[in-house]
């Protein structure tokens, strides 16, 4: 049963992760909800690592991954993956089908409880839908869209959404930066 609801404490997790600068003997040290707080939080969950349409979003996100610090974002992705086989992933450069050096951490969900508690979890399967989660500094759920596993989320759209959330509006459809938010 999905614990994660939009306007409410985003559910808490602990998970082990790996980061492009890990080694074999240094990765799987564990992340926390509580390490975000006081940051945005981009969560967002994959199906497998080493597959096709999953490299396009990470790579996706971490080559503009600048635009969301400046936004005082962070990034975590996460799949039922194991960190060794994150870290590997990372080893592997883009042109033979890796994400190469990444500038955010990928989380390892390998008992697949956060992936339950986000309601992306496949579970005859063992694996993610693509979920992507906005956590506001105090650790309030204020977006999620989950979608099937063969359609690749848009960074733009994530970006936008960040953004309006931040203005603390109300964004009319199609809102983007520089325009006029609703005023009732």
């Amino acid at each position: 049963m999905a614990n994660a609801k939009v306007g409410k404490p985003a559910p808490d997790f602990t998970m082990p992760i790996a980061r492009a600068t890990d080694t074999p003997k240094t990765v799987g040290t564990k992340v926390s909800l509580k390490d975000y707080r006081g940051k945005w939080l981009i969560l967002f969950f994959y199906p497998l690592d080493f597959t096709f349409v999953c490299p396009t979003e990470i790579t996706a996100l971490s080559d503009r991954y600048d635009e969301f610090a400046e936004l005082d974002a962070d990034i975590l992705g996460v799949s039922t993956d194991s960190v060794y086989s994150h870290l590997a992933w990372m080893n592997t450069p883009r042109e033979q089908h890796g994400i190469g050096k990444i500038n955010f951490p990928l989380a390892s969900d390998i008992t697949k409880e956060v992936s339950r508690d986000y309601g992306v979890l496949v579970e005859e399967e063992g694996v993610a839908l693509r979920g992507l989660f906005i956590i506001d500094p105090d650790g309030v759920l204020q977006y999620a869209v989950i979608n099937n596993l063969n359609i690749g989320r848009s960074t733009d759209e994530t970006l936008r959404v960040l953004q309006a959330l931040q203005t603390g509006g109300l964004c009319p459809s199609d809102w983007k930066p520089g325009k006029e938010l609703l005023n009732v």
